[in-house]
Parts: C-alpha cells; structure tokens; sequence
C-alpha cells in the first residue's frame, strides 16, 4: 500500500460519504508486528499505520513515507533514515501525544523486536514477532542508532537488498513510543493490540469481533485526507453474502470475490471489478515433522496424486494458473524449466510402496471454513484432495478449523496437510522463499512445511547478501529445484486478485500484494 495519497481534500469534503467494505474474516489483533495474516495487515497496518518506507505498486519502487529520505553508505551496511517532519500520532480517547514522532519511536518499533532486554519483547503471541524472526532481522540489524531526534541510522550485519522492501511490509509499522511506555507504566500492554495508535489515515473507532470495524478519518493525518468520511468493514466471511450485500448497496467495496462471483460481476450492470494478476501461491503445506511426511517418496507421491488440472478448473474456475513453483511465474528468477509432478497414480503408488507404505496411511487435511483469494472454496478443495488421496491408499480426515485458530495452529506445527497461500508484500522473490522456506521461519511458524535444510538456508541467504540480480537468480534458480525436488508443497494455483464495487465508487485499484489503500476512493 502506499500511503502517500494522490490527491488532498477539495471543495466537496464536505460531501464526503462513508465507504463499508465487506472483508472476509476477522483480524487476528491490531498489533500487526505479532500477526502474519493478511486480514489483520489489512485491518491495521494499511489503515491505521506507516512504516518508515512505502512500495509505489505503479511502478515497483520503494518511496518515501514516515522517512523523507535516507542514506546508504557505499558498502551496504548503513542505512540512515531522515524523518518526516511534524508528523503527528493520532489523537483518541485512550491516548493524547505530547510531540510529534520522533527517532525515539523507530527505535521502540524495531528493537521491540529485536531486543530480548526490551520490556516490550516479552509481550508477544506464542509465535513471538513472526515477520521479524523469519526474516531474521535479529541477525540481520546489528545496531540502530540515533543520529538526532529526526534520524536514525540502521547499521547492518551484512549487505541485504531486501532491506528496503521489507521495511514496507505491514510489521515494520512505527509505533509511538510514548504510548506504549503509558500503556506498560499502567499495566494495560494488551491495549497496544486492542487500542492501537498510529500515523495513518484512519484512526480505530471500536471494533466488534466478526461483525464490524469502524474507523474515523485522521484529521491530523500528515498525507492529503481521504476522501470518505468514514471507513467500515462489515466482516462477512460468507462469499455469496459478501456480493449481496454489495449489490444492494450495503457495502461499496467486496473483498476476495469467488472467480465465479468476478464473473457474474462483469455482466451485472449495477457492479463493476478490479482485477489484476496477483503476487500470490496457493499451496497445500506438508508437515515434513510429522511421520510419514519426513520422507520426500511420499510428499512427491502425494503431488503425483493430486489432479492439478480438475482442482484448478473446479476451485478457480480457470481463473488462476496451476503452480509449479512458490512464487508466481512473471516474477524475476521464476525457473521456468522445471516442471510439475505428473497425475501419475501408479508412480504415485510404487513411492509410497518404496518408502515402506504400500497400503498407504491415514491423515488429515486442514482448511479454513470460509473462501478467500487464495482458497475460494475451501471445503471443495478438500474434499478434491481427500478423493485424489484415496486412489493411492492414503485415507485423509477433513478438518476445518476457524482461521485465527487455523493459523495460531499451524505456527506450531500441528497439522499434517494444510491448504495455505501467501501473498508477497513487495515483488521481490525472497519475500517468499526466506519467510516459508528458511530455518528461521520454522521457529517463527511461517514455515509451514516445517523443513530446515543448511543447503536450502544457504542459497537463499546467499540471494539476499547481494544486489547483483544475475547472482541473486543464481541462487534462488537453485533454491526452487531443490525446493521442487524435495515435494515441500503440493503447489496449487497463481489466482488473480479481485474486488467487486458498487458502480458509484472510483479511485480503488485492487492491490496484486493483497494491501488495501482507499485513499484515493470516492463514494459517488
């Protein structure tokens, strides 16, 4: 999302209407550092917050946000950071700021989750600070310094190019410090993810779990205003529900559209869509902890069972690619040479007989119970896996379990089989490989195949140390066919992503990253 907003107020602010989007679940929280889901970014992170550095989507760079400009040293270890001046954290009922933000609040952010000896560190989830371990910042930010009270220098252990575009994502929100020493001072820290205080555009008003958000526009907002009044998500987790509403007029914007519901949308006169190629994969993630998923004969006779092509065509409804790989195939890198596991059942068999199951085995198959961009229908996606399963002796259970569950869950590496997606923050292909493929992430949770290997580790670290993008692919070229050799995933599809508008709503562009800016929209 890039916060910078097109365009200020003009002379009809006054006419400005409210916006209610339907989303699809609840957020996890709002202290969008502990959480690694989409809905909760969405929710809190593209509204509420900034970070230091945004990512322009027209255009792929990385602009200015909270930092007006920064500075990198010749060697790639140093970055220096100048704040943005005058920028003030919201006022609400439970917190009024006595200055404007300052270098004292990018260090709170960061070292929150960097430094065990920070009081703040102790306060997390079970998965800790997910985003921050898995992209090992701990070992990556060696020191973070202030400069002056308008800026910060980060001094890095190694030269990163993904330093920049990780700073855009949803977890590197900056945070008042203020706020949080009276929130630790008063013995109320669960108010930082209840209660959030930020510098972007809307401001939290109350939020009622799996019914409704609200929000106010921020009228100290440091960007031009948006262009709404106010801002509901009606949460709505029921697809078909999601585009009545939207076509009665109860919500102005849909999220995560079924393929079928974009196509219906497109002949209906009252709707209109904004559709684009999405920096996504869905996946079905192998625990490779769990017997008998640690031996790689079974995970490849399981991708040699799955019909791919059936899955595709019934879920999708040939809206999306079939997937080879873990990021999708227009991104820089993307081995194009490797192919997918064939629908072969008798190889698959003859595998699983080799690796001591000739009678196959039973486990269970989780999914969440409401669709999404990356799942539009879970439970047919389920069932079409368990049926592909079954010719080859593999008895699979159906387990749906609630998404804040599904995903507090998996982090800790209770499932067998999980049907997954990811959604890239920046266009860059380590923001996929060191978040669900590095030691790193098993630890943080995001690593949902659950697999550590030094050789894997070694090439994608290798990948991020340098700028040079022939070596960069190099290794992430080697790193996709060990990934694909060793059956981590059964890869799934590379969906579209969507949004289904009331015809009266302009200025929204559905985000390939799944990020949320409204902006620049209208109600009409």
């Amino acid at each position: 999302m890039v916060p910078l907003l097109a365009l200020a107020f003009g002379p009809g602010a006054a006419l400005a209407k409210p916006l209610v989007v339907c989303t699809e679940a609840s957020p996890d929280g709002f202290d969008v550092v502990l959480f690694n889901s989409l809905v909760t970014t969405n929710a809190s992170a593209d509204v509420i917050f900034n970070g230091l550095v945004a990512l322009d989507e027209s255009n792929d760079k990385i602009v200015p946000a909270l930092a007006d400009k920064w500075d990198v040293s010749t060697d790639g270890l140093s970055y220096t950071f100048h704040l943005r001046a005058n920028v003030q954290f919201q006022k609400t009922p439970w917190f009024t700021p006595s200055r404007p933000l300052d270098a004292d609040d990018v260090i709170f952010t960061f070292t929150r989750m960097l430094d065990p000896k920070q009081p703040w560190h102790k306060v997390s989830g079970p998965s800790g600070f997910p985003h921050a371990l898995s992209m090992q910042l701990p070992k990556l930010i060696k020191s973070i310094d202030k400069v002056d009270a308008q800026t910060v220098r980060f001094t890095l252990s190694e030269p990163n190019a993904t330093f920049l575009p990780i700073l855009s994502m949803g977890f590197a929100s900056i945070y008042s410090a203020e706020y949080a020493d009276q929130l630790l001072k008063a013995g109320r820290t669960a108010d930082l993810n209840a209660k959030p205080v930020g510098t972007g555009p809307f401001m939290l008003r109350s939020y009622q779990k799996d019914a409704v958000i609200r929000y106010d526009v921020n009228p100290g907002y440091w960007g031009p205003k948006p262009k709404v009044d106010k801002l509901i998500y009606a949460i709505t987790p029921d697809t078909a529900v999601r585009m009545q509403k939207v076509k009665t007029g109860e919500c102005q914007i849909a999220l995560s559209p079924t393929p079928q519901d974009v196509l219906a949308a497109k002949s209906d006169k009252k709707v209109k869509v904004s559709e684009r190629p999405a920096f996504m994969t869905a996946f079905v993630a192998l625990n490779t902890q769990h017997k008998p998923f640690d031996n790689p004969k079974v995970r490849q006779a399981l991708n040699m069972a799955f019909d791919r092509a059936t899955y595709v065509r019934a879920v999708f409804d040939g809206t999306a690619t079939p997937a080879v790989n873990p990021y999708p195939a227009g991104t820089w890198s993307y081995a194009k040479d490797l192919q997918p596991y064939p629908h072969d059942l008798a190889q698959a068999k003859k595998l699983l007989a080799e690796a001591g199951y000739p009678n196959g085995f039973p486990t269970t198959i989780w999914t969440r119970p409401t669709g999404s961009v990356l799942n539009p229908d879970p439970t047919l996606s389920a069932e079409l896996l368990q049926a592909d399963l079954a010719k080859i002796g593999v008895t699979a259970q159906v387990k749906v379990v609630e998404w804040g569950e599904l995903i507090r869950s998996a982090k800790q590496g209770q499932h067998d089989l999980l049907f997954m997606g990811w959604a890239g923050d920046d266009g860059d292909p380590d923001n996929f490989l060191t978040p669900l493929f590095s030691c790193a992430s098993v630890q943080s949770g995001i690593n949902f195949a659950r697999y550590c290997d030094p050789a894997l580790d070694k090439l994608i670290a290798d990948g991020r140390s340098t700028t040079d993008a022939g070596k960069r692919s190099a290794s992430y070229l080697k790193a996709q066919q060990l990934i694909h050799d060793q059956a981590l995933w059964i890869p799934l599809a590379y969906p579209s992503a969507a949004a289904v508008l009331q015809s009266n709503v302009d200025g929204y562009q559905v985000s390939p990253f799944g990020r949320q800016n409204f902006g620049n929209v209208t109600v009409n």
